[in-house]
């Protein structure tokens, strides 16, 4: 029998490279792992113990999963980041430096049960949610 561990990493299509490192590394702290050649066009960013890989539309690998993502058309519904204990508060103020709305914060159950989590878009339009501190099971 399989049994999963974790989330290892998501691939996100992008014709917006920068502002897509931009925002994962300068607004939700990831860091640039590994960078194939551009010809090649990946960038793998740590996120905590997973990661997230960015492929150019435009590269070898990027025209294999078809055109570029549009607002009707992304390439997911949404993944969640689990964040550390962290308020509310502070969540919202970080965002807002970044020029990110925070939105609406609501109990919602993930992986570890119930936990305070928001909703935000990345440049591309993906919905990243970011979840805080478990609440209760």
């Amino acid at each position: 029998m399989l049994e999963i561990r974790g989330l290892d990493h998501i691939v996100l299509r992008t014709n917006q490279i920068d502002r897509m490192c931009a925002f994962y590394c300068d607004v939700l702290n990831c860091t640039v792992e590994r960078e194939t050649p551009p010809e090649l066009g990946l960038i793998q960013l740590r996120a905590g113990n997973a990661l997230i890989d960015l492929v150019r539309v435009e590269s070898q690998l990027g025209k294999m999963g078809g055109g570029a993502p549009t607002k009707t058309g992304n390439n997911l519904d949404h993944f969640c980041l689990q964040l550390k204990q962290t308020d509310e508060d502070t969540i919202a103020a970080h965002l807002a430096s970044h020029g990110i709305d925070a939105g609406e914060f609501a109990k919602r159950y993930g992986a570890q049960g119930y936990g305070m989590s928001v909703y935000i878009k990345d440049p591309e339009g993906n919905t990243v949610e970011l979840r805080s501190e478990i609440v209760d099971n």
